[in-house]
């Protein structure tokens, strides 16, 4: 029964036409022994008719009703017979639909037209005011009151409706800006990675390559670096390829603590930059994403000290936890290319370091400043007064976001 309401509610008119068979059956069943057999089938045929079109078209239906019941009321006169069976139901059907589907105005105009068939019934045909006027208004405030509770259960199913579309619609978008966001911040890891482990190993490739006849120690000692560095790129690549294809508790997730910090800066004095490190402050023990930030900055900002401070580069780092942020400052000397593709250009040009891709893709800051606005922080880069640069972000221990 349950699934053949469900079908009936996709299917109006199909259940429309069932409720006039009803009608014309009980037309049937009530027919008595009338005189006038075939103008009480006439009529049984006819009125149920409108009412299948009563909601595809409620207001010409009711019309039609209306008609049909004046119409029966005058027959009835002449013939001196009372055809009025499924007459007074059919109105009744119709003021329930256009109260429900149209509007208590449309409803309260065909009521005052069935108010004037009822004056009507009792003019013509004489019969008796107090039962008829107590049952049909009885009758109608029955078929109204249906009518305003399935009015106001449509409107709240209207606006249920409404309601999940819209739940519906930000679920997606939430999605697909979660999609986004989690593109982005892959993009930013493998770049982070990427890029400064492809740095070290051009600039150093250049210089094992100058350096390889006339100082065979320092060449060696470049390709050790470039083979340590691609190993290290390699096993974070790994890492992160692990972690996109499994799902891990934030415990599980990388940490890059002062520990982190201190291998980076190793790699890249091995590398030939000269770098002081200064932590203070209880570092491990941040949130793994600021902590992920900090190495990061450190890193990219080392990378391209490396690239571009010139010979003998010189850089400093200070790390250091506040009350509610921690503060990042990378300063280096900034002479000019970077130190291996200094020594290289003097040989070969100054153009040498854009040829083969140290000059960088730019992507490096605008990484940075990304992240840090993730982190609720703010980041500022640019040259020193004195001469070379600095990077200076300042992260908050506590988010916007989490808050």
């Amino acid at each position: 029964m349950r699934r053949f309401s469900l079908w009936l509610r996709g299917k109006p008119l199909v259940a429309d036409a069932m409720l006039a068979v009803a009608l014309l059956l009980v037309d049937l069943v009530t027919i008595g022994h009338k005189r006038y057999l075939a103008v009480y089938l006439v009529f049984a045929v006819i009125v149920p008719i409108p009412v299948i079109f009563r909601r595809r078209y409620p207001r010409t239906s009711a019309a039609a009703l209306l008609a049909l019941a004046l119409l029966t009321t005058l027959v009835s006169r002449l013939v001196g017979e009372d055809l009025q069976v499924s007459a007074l139901v059919a109105v009744g059907i119709a003021l329930y639909t256009l109260v429900a589907y149209v509007g208590r105005r449309e409803g309260l105009i065909y009521l005052g037209g069935l108010i004037v068939d009822a004056v009507l019934v009792d003019l013509l045909l004489h019969e008796s005011v107090p039962i008829t006027v107590a049952f049909l208004t009885l009758f109608y405030a029955l078929c109204w009151t249906l009518a305003e509770f399935l009015g106001a259960r449509h409107a709240y199913d209207t606006e249920v409706a409404a309601r999940l579309a819209v739940a519906d619609y930000d679920r997606e978008r939430g999605a697909h800006e979660a999609v986004s966001a989690e593109r982005t911040r892959i993009a930013r890891e493998l770049h982070d990675i990427v890029a400064h482990a492809v740095s070290v190993i051009v600039v150093q490739a250049d210089g094992a390559k100058f350096a390889l006849r006339s100082d065979p120690d320092a060449a060696e000692q470049a390709l050790g670096t470039i083979a340590a560095t691609g190993r290290d790129a390699l096993r974070e690549l790994r890492r992160t390829v692990a972690l996109l294809r499994t799902e891990h508790a934030p415990e599980q997730l990388p940490q890059h603590g002062t520990a982190g910090l201190a291998k980076v800066v190793q790699m890249m004095r091995s590398a030939g930059l000269a770098v002081e490190l200064e932590l203070t402050g209880e570092l491990d023990d941040v949130a793994p994403e600021v902590s992920l930030g900090v190495h990061r900055i450190v890193q990219e900002s080392l990378t391209n000290t490396f690239r571009h401070a010139g010979p003998a580069p010189k850089a400093w780092v200070r790390v250091h936890r506040r009350d509610a942020d921690v503060l990042v400052e990378v300063t280096d000397l900034g002479h000019g290319a970077g130190p291996l593709a200094g020594a290289a250009n003097d040989a070969a040009g100054p153009d040498l370091a854009v040829r083969n891709g140290i000059s960088g893709s730019g992507l490096g800051l605008v990484g940075m400043r990304e992240r840090v606005a993730v982190l609720g922080g703010a980041l500022e880069a640019g040259r020193r007064p004195e001469g070379g640069w600095r990077v200076r972000a300042t992260i908050p221990l506590v988010s916007d976001a989490a808050e």
